[in-house]
């Protein structure tokens, strides 16, 4: 339980009213949800700061995660090359990013794609980073638009950098051997005036059983797969009225559903971060911080599958931007951007925790960034 104490009163109070309007409890997917997106008043659609290298009171910058187009242009710049052979392949010149963040990412594709993209659309539903896109990307002029919604019919080529993880999660409590490992679903509940964890039996189940009589906290991702078949759709009813469909890819940190659901995973993987801190509480500084969990790409796969996608590759951040060409971008690079770039495809940073994976309509083919290491064996 936690005191409400550092809520805005105006989002504890839209928080308390939706608990008390569904009967006194909500689903963790729904408390999630409100925290990070209820408008004006959500995590990413208030004013404070997010992306950046540096916590608040730092070089006069206040942020409170640091994300790879953040991090170095090499990123973006190296991510080109397989959105460039997308474009080709697909016979699009159009870009959608979903997500965009302080916008580095849309700037670095767009200043090393040039001509190659006749329009650039970010899908974001924060005003604040759009407004902060929009500056950015200023020199690029009528090339970019902004939407907040899919529309009925799309085309291009589809970016993600750290969207999927932000997505709403359910939470499944597994009460152990004293219990007869019964599943609950958590969530969320006023007492004493405070938000509390509330757990309620449940039919919802991992997608893998788990073996073990001990406690087991874990997630399960419908809004993430949903988002994958509504894009999968989207690309149909393009080609549907004689338009060319597309490619999408996502990167994030995560694991296929072996090791997600592994037995000794058993406290979840829901992580908050402010002021380049992580922390284990959502229901705490709500609003003031961001919310994530790791990605299950198997079910991102199964989901994109099943809605008529073929699936491009999986495999590490490493061999991805490895066999994108990073390794040739930080032989012209300074010391200082290399040691950024090394970042990027180091183990105990990004290299091996974050993943991508690829889809695209039609018959797969050979997309640079999977031609060697790709792991869709494992998934």
């Amino acid at each position: 339980m936690t005191e409400p104490s550092s809520l805005t009163s105006t989002l504890y109070k839209l928080m308390q009213r939706a608990i008390q309007s569904a009967g006194g409890w909500i689903g963790f997917d729904r408390f999630m949800a409100l925290a990070l997106y209820a408008p004006g008043l959500g995590y990413y659609a208030n004013s404070g700061a997010k992306f950046g290298t540096m916590p608040e009171g730092v070089k006069g910058e206040g942020s409170d995660f640091v994300t790879a187009p953040e991090l170095t242009p090499l990123f973006g710049q190296t991510l080109a090359a397989q959105v460039g052979q997308a474009l080709v392949e697909t016979g699009t010149d159009e870009v959608w990013e979903f997500g965009a963040g302080s916008g580095a990412l849309a700037l670095q594709l767009l200043d090393t794609l040039g001509d190659k993209v006749n329009r650039y659309t970010i899908v974001d539903l924060s005003g604040t980073l759009r407004a902060r896109q929009q500056a950015l990307l200023t020199r690029h002029g009528d090339k970019v638009r902004w939407v907040e919604a899919l529309p009925d019919a799309l085309q291009g080529v589809v970016v993600g950098n750290e969207v999927l993880d932000a997505m709403p999660v359910k939470l499944l409590a597994r009460q152990g051997g004293h219990t007869g490992g019964v599943w609950h679903e958590r969530g969320v509940t006023l007492a004493d005036g405070a938000l509390a964890w509330a757990d309620h039996p449940t039919e919802l189940r991992p997608p893998l059983d788990i073996p073990g009589p001990h406690d087991y906290l874990t997630e399960i991702h419908p809004q993430a797969e949903a988002f994958i078949a509504t894009l999968a759709d989207r690309f149909k009813a393009s080609q549907r009225s004689g338009g060319k469909g597309g490619a999408a890819f996502f990167l994030d940190y995560g694991f296929p559903e072996s090791e997600y659901y592994h037995p000794q995973r058993h406290m979840g993987t829901v992580m908050c971060h402010q002021a380049h801190r992580a922390d284990t509480n959502p229901l705490a500084d709500v609003g003031l911080k961001d919310i994530t969990a790791h990605v299950n790409f198997t079910g991102v796969a199964l989901a994109g599958q099943d809605a008529g996608l073929s699936v491009l590759g999986y495999t590490s951040q490493t061999r991805f931007l490895l066999n994108c060409g990073l390794a040739t971008a930080m032989e012209a690079a300074t010391t200082p951007e290399r040691a950024n770039a090394l970042k990027l495809i180091a183990e105990h940073e990004m290299g091996e925790l974050f993943k991508v994976i690829g889809f695209c309509t039609g018959e797969p083919w050979d997309a640079m960034g999977f031609a060697h290491g790709d792991r869709c064996h494992a998934l």
